[in-house]
């Protein structure tokens, strides 16, 4: 898997991921000595972040930090590279100042501890080499005010018994939207869906594996859903009521992608 965000600190280096869910503050967050987490809200408190690729959502605090981080670098415990999903001033700071090579844009969510990342600076880029990517379409079927789930089946190879969009592999250089239409003829027997919105790619990661989802938002001209092999049951919802289901990973985000159309 390959990662494109943008370059903000340069270098190029490879190492293992300490990634956090959670923004940091390196002032009072990781202690100047050791190179450890010390904050007591942090979900990677007592980690040592020296020599590894710290992923973590962005920054908070003092400005201080950026001096914090500095010193970490030129002690010998530093992080070897930062991703970010927003870096700001704090942290580009310092790691401009300490050397370390940072990417932000990044959706850290889809890395987890332990990865083996090859981290570019100077490209924007942020490589996963034990992870393959495979991208999938997601289609958001839209009728008077209401959206198709579907139930995916108890044998399914992925999230049985799960509910999600209308879903498929995209196949070589096929186009999302090809995949999407022949999706939503196989999985719903629905016809005369009308193309809406695209929006951008949303990553949910299982195990080895990181789909890069495609959503993508339909109107349809009924509700009568004509279920195949593949899914087990159907309902049209209120979008809010996802957060009341068991879902795929991601599929509340790959929708909020679409969500500024509906």
């Amino acid at each position: 898997m390959k990662l494109r965000g943008r370059a903000v600190a340069p270098g190029r280096i490879s190492g293992s991921a300490l990634v956090s869910g959670k923004p940091i503050s390196f002032l009072g967050g990781v202690d100047l000595a050791t190179g450890v987490v010390a904050d007591p809200s942090s979900d990677v408190r007592g980690e040592s972040i020296s020599g590894r690729v710290f992923a973590f959502p962005h920054g908070k605090g003092s400005t201080v930090g950026s001096y914090i981080l500095y010193g970490l670098a030129k002690r010998g415990r530093g992080p070897a590279a930062i991703v970010n999903a927003r870096t700001e001033a704090i942290v580009a700071t310092g790691s401009i100042m300490g050397g370390i090579p940072l990417v932000d844009q990044i959706d850290v969510s889809v890395l987890t501890s332990g990865d083996s990342l090859i981290v570019d600076g100077d490209r924007g880029t942020v490589e996963v080499p034990g992870v393959v990517e495979r991208p999938v379409v997601t289609a958001f079927l839209r009728n008077r005010g209401r959206i198709l789930v579907l139930r995916r089946g108890r044998t399914a190879s992925t999230f049985p018994r799960r509910w999600s969009g209308v879903s498929g592999i995209i196949e070589g250089s096929e186009r999302p939207l090809t995949r999407a239409r022949k999706e939503i003829l196989e999985e719903t027997g629905i016809s005369g869906a009308r193309f809406q919105a695209r929006g951008p790619i949303v990553y949910a990661r299982h195990g080895s594996t990181a789909f890069a989802v495609h959503p993508c938002l339909f109107d349809v001209p009924t509700r009568r859903v004509r279920l195949d092999a593949e899914n087990e049951e159907f309902r049209w919802i209120r979008p809010d009521d996802l957060a009341g289901l068991s879902i795929v990973p991601k599929l509340r985000e790959a929708y909020a992608a679409v969500a500024p159309h509906a």
